[in-house]
């Protein structure tokens, strides 16, 4: 008889998985990067790198940890005793991820706050930057603790931890089965009044018009996998974790292909509401949509605050359900990622749940206070592009060359998956994860270490965003080198016997 924690049901998985990959990212990077690459035309490699990459690697992720019944270090352990550093080391990324994603998780809680009386004022940059975040040392100094950030960030933190608490039926699957329909509700009622005002339809036609030409370059195929692989909470350890608690008799590639279009389809429907507001701005400046689009923080933090300000009507409440949408989206992923550690260290030193909550995840809330400091921000900013891209998309790589071509593990992972799932795995799996995938990331990894190292000597445009040597360093490649170095190091001690993960252990089947 298993005693590990379980799903009380499939939907209650599927909610948690669409949860993790539904995050930020989908509202505001997602719109940006596919108006970028092609518009319309950007759809066509954008679904050809889920079916090729993104679908086969959640498939392989599902089947690790359901088979191997444990968190990724655990299930990288099973699969092979020298293996068990990878896990640590998607672990440790995403300990570095939470503590920065909680901080902007914060900054919405309170501009939904300030949505109410449109307190960022005109100059919505100038208020972010100045007023709020209260930003006026340079980057490598920390300046004092910002009031308005932490306190938010204490609310975020006592939800998630109090949620995780609960554990994995009553805590992580209830509150996704709330927040993940109250998310799309919102959502949805915010793309009904976007597309319904002024320019909307110049938004929307900037959006989707394709361009065709783009399909030929190779950058814009590089852009599609990227979208999809960071979207999907990919070589997080969080699939596998995950995947660990579903009871035995599971569909394995269903969830996969469900997770996977979930994701995707909440995307679309943000690049609607996002573009649709985005030609309302532009009608309402008499300018063209181009001149107003924008990705990332400045997206949420500016540009929607600029958008809300010139609303005929009821701006208040939009902004409030924009805000919230960013909360509620950012606190299920930010619960994924904070599992995959209190799963690894409850198992690897014997702790209970909630000792292993109390110090992976007070651990994590007590180093996040360094970015609600006054030059937070550009600690946040170096940690959040350096784990990202040399810590996620790297060990991404690793993990398909090791487990696909050292290990050769795809034909146990294949078996497992079919003799529980409806839809079969094949040879496209095999190829898709065989060639494709590690063929793209390979070359997408060896043009940002190509670029980024060349930077380190380029004294005319300087280092990502022209922050100083010493700070890209300390706060970017060394983050993401911790990360690694944390991974091996964790492999040092023995696990804890209650896990018996050398001894008794048996693989599902």
């Amino acid at each position: 008889m298993e005693n590990r924690s379980q799903f009380g049901t499939r939907a209650g998985f599927i909610m948690a998985a669409v949860g993790s990959a539904i995050g930020l990212g989908n509202i505001w990077r997602f719109p940006a990067v596919a108006y970028e690459n092609g518009g319309g035309a950007f759809f066509i490699p954008y679904l050809f790198a889920l079916l090729t990459a993104g679908i086969p690697l959640l498939i392989m992720e599902f089947t690790i940890g359901h088979k191997y019944r444990g968190s990724a270090p655990l299930s990288y352990f099973r699969m092979n005793r020298k293996l068990e550093w990878l896990g640590w080391w998607q672990v440790a990324i995403a300990f570095v991820i939470s503590t920065y994603y909680s901080v902007i998780i914060a900054w919405a809680m309170s501009y939904s706050v300030f949505s109410f009386n449109l307190g960022w004022g005109e100059d919505t940059e100038g208020f972010l930057f100045g007023e709020y975040l209260k930003r006026d040392v340079s980057a490598g100094e920390t300046g004092s603790v910002v009031l308005g950030v932490f306190i938010p960030l204490v609310i975020v933190w006592v939800v998630a931890l109090g949620i995780l608490f609960r554990g994995v039926k009553k805590g992580i699957e209830v509150a996704n089965k709330i927040f993940i329909p109250a998310l799309v509700i919102l959502f949805l009622i915010i793309v009904i009044r976007a597309v319904t005002l002024p320019g909307a339809l110049e938004g929307l036609d900037a959006f989707f018009k394709p361009d065709f030409s783009k399909i030929a370059d190779p950058s814009v195929w590089v852009a599609a996998y990227g979208q999809i692989f960071f979207s999907l909470s990919i070589a997080f350890a969080i699939m596998i974790t995950y995947s660990s608690y579903l009871p035995k008799k599971s569909d394995i590639t269903n969830n996969a292909f469900i997770t996977g279009f979930g994701n995707s389809s909440f995307e679309l429907l943000a690049g609607i509401g996002v573009f649709a507001a985005l030609g309302f701005m532009a009608q309402s400046q008499g300018v063209t949509v181009q001149e107003v689009v924008s990705g990332g923080v400045g997206l949420a933090f500016v540009v929607f605050p600029q958008i809300i300000n010139s609303f005929p009507a009821l701006n208040g409440l939009f902004g409030f359900l924009f805000f919230a949408s960013l909360v509620l989206a950012g606190l299920t992923s930010l619960i994924s990622i904070t599992e995959t550690y209190v799963a690894a260290v409850s198992e690897k030193f014997g702790l209970s749940r909630k000792k292993a909550v109390l110090f992976g995840g007070g651990l994590s809330a007590l180093v996040s206070i360094l970015f609600a400091t006054q030059g937070g921000l550009y600690f946040l900013d170096a940690a959040d592009y350096f784990i990202n891209q040399f810590g996620v998309a790297f060990v991404g790589l690793i993990e398909v060359i090791v487990v696909v071509w050292f290990l050769r593990k795809l034909n146990p992972l294949q078996a497992h998956a079919n003799e529980i799932s409806d839809i079969r795995l094949g040879a496209w799996w095999k190829v898709c994860l065989g060639v494709i995938t590690p063929v793209v990331l390979g070359f997408m990894m060896f043009g940002l270490f190509k670029i980024n190292l060349l930077k380190q000597f380029d004294t005319e445009n300087g280092n990502y965003e022209g922050y100083p040597d010493m700070f890209i360093n300390l706060s970017g490649w060394a983050v993401a080198a911790f990360a690694l170095v944390l991974g091996f190091l964790f492999t040092v001690k023995r696990w804890s016997s209650k896990t018996e993960a050398d001894t008794t252990y048996k693989e599902v089947s």
